[in-house]
């Protein structure tokens, strides 16, 4: 039986305070925009924010839910864009990752400095601008929500790193009783970089839920308006609604502005988190490739 050293529970006492500290930490935030959602607007105004509800109410929701079909149009859009998106990302991801994993091609080296050059050094806003609207037609499409990030520079250079440590030999095996490159991809190393593979699927899920940019750039169509960027635009408009000296003071008072800030984050947050447990098993072992070879 192993006896623990006086040092270790101390370290170990000390490594337990930390971690309930930090998920304290994590959940208080949480805590205080659910909080805030359900609270009366007055009572936010003359108290400030709380971790429990107070005058409960829903108010803030049915404002924003209030919007109807527009909310549900931009629900769609992301969720075609997440799911879309997410798919062609690891796809592309993928095959260009175990192509450039492959120590045998000769290309691999330079391509994968290119790749990283990107990384370091881009063109700039307004040549991206002028590519993606006048060459590649993007404009009003809903493509546009996709194309711009098909590619993560970083995301690539993770997934190869992992799938360079997958002995060369089974690759080798899988030749000999000839399996081509498609199956070296799809039977072996997908398998194989499972972790990796999870890991990489959430950070596209999440970048795809959470942007508001390509659709402020490249959609003036507003049934093609993402959730986020929608959720902004009310954001806005209740913010220059609240302060607009045009109306009334009994109308400005019953915008439950902080309310509606907090549950339109609820809602454009509770999606995505709940993708999260079905893929947390995976994800620590996949922020950790290349740290340990094989």
């Amino acid at each position: 039986m192993k006896h623990h050293s006086p040092g270790d529970k101390i370290v170990a006492g000390f490594a337990y305070v930390y971690m309930i500290l930090f998920v304290v930490a994590a959940i208080i935030p949480f805590m205080t925009i659910i909080s805030t959602s359900l609270t009366d607007e007055r009572y936010i105004r003359a108290n400030g924010f709380d971790l429990f509800p107070h005058d409960l109410t829903f108010a803030a929701y049915k404002f924003v839910l209030g919007r109807g079909s527009s909310i549900l149009d931009a629900y769609r859009v992301t969720v075609i864009v997440t799911v879309a998106g997410t798919l062609i990302s690891m796809l592309l991801t993928t095959m260009m990752a175990f192509a450039l994993s492959r120590k045998e091609w000769k290309m691999s080296g330079p391509i994968s400095f290119l790749v990283y050059f990107t990384m370091l050094f881009n063109g700039g806003l307004v040549p991206w601008y002028i590519v993606t609207t006048k060459y590649l037609h993007l404009y009003d499409h809903l493509l546009a929500l996709i194309v711009p990030y098909a590619i993560n520079a970083f995301n690539l250079l993770i997934m190869r790193s992992f799938i360079s440590t997958i002995d060369n030999s089974i690759f080798e095996a899988a030749k000999i009783d000839g399996a081509n490159d498609v199956h070296l991809l799809f039977r072996i190393a997908l398998p194989l970089a499972l972790p990796g593979l999870a890991t990489i699927c959430l950070f596209y899920a999440i970048s795809y839920w959470n942007d508001w940019w390509l659709g402020l750039m490249l959609v003036s169509d507003r049934e093609l308006y993402p959730l986020q960027l929608l959720i902004r635009a009310i954001t806005s408009n209740i913010t220059y609604a609240a302060s607009n000296s045009a109306n009334s003071s009994v109308a400005a008072a019953a915008i439950p502005k902080e309310g509606v800030k907090m549950a339109t984050t609820v809602l454009t947050i509770g999606p995505i988190i709940l993708l999260y447990p079905f893929l947390q098993r995976y994800f620590v072992k996949g922020l950790t490739v290349g740290s340990v070879k094989g």
